[in-house]
């Protein structure tokens, strides 16, 4: 798999998720993930990754089968196999989720249903993902991941 697109975030961050992990969030506010403890707890559990950005702006993403030299990884969980990877800012949440209407920054990524290991990093100023099977979900972060990029 080698996918190439580009977001426009307004939140300085991307997030990744299966619609159906991070669902218990469609009802809360829609920048519940802005309170740091609440972006962590979801981490930590596997259900979504926030990478931030550092400033707003266009990125390009890319989703590769595998990375050299990773930055980091995060664990996740991908109960039904539909990923989206996108702009901070379309996060479920506020009674909405990512529905690829074209208001939506970001794509969808089919994966077969389970856990993954999605190890990231930045190489000439894109954003570089891929993600492998993985029998773990759930993570130890206490801080925020923060990409230089």
């Amino acid at each position: 798999m080698s996918i190439e697109f580009s977001v426009v975030a307004d939140t300085a961050t991307l997030a990744i998720f299966d619609l159906k992990a991070i669902r218990h969030r469609v009802s809360d506010s829609f920048d519940w993930w802005s309170i740091q403890s609440d972006e962590i707890s979801e981490m930590n559990e596997g259900n979504i990754a926030f990478l931030n950005l550092g400033e707003d702006g266009r990125y390009k993403v890319k989703v590769e089968d595998s990375l050299l030299d990773p930055s980091g990884g995060i664990y996740l969980k991908v109960p039904s196999g539909r990923v989206f990877v996108g702009a901070g800012e379309d996060t479920s949440g506020g009674g909405l989720e990512p529905d690829g209407s074209s208001t939506i920054q970001g794509e969808f990524l089919s994966l077969e249903a389970g856990s993954y290991y999605m190890s990231y990093k930045v190489e000439s100023g894109v954003i570089c993902l891929a993600f492998s099977s993985s029998s773990k979900f759930s993570n130890d972060l206490a801080d925020s991941i923060r990409l230089a990029i």
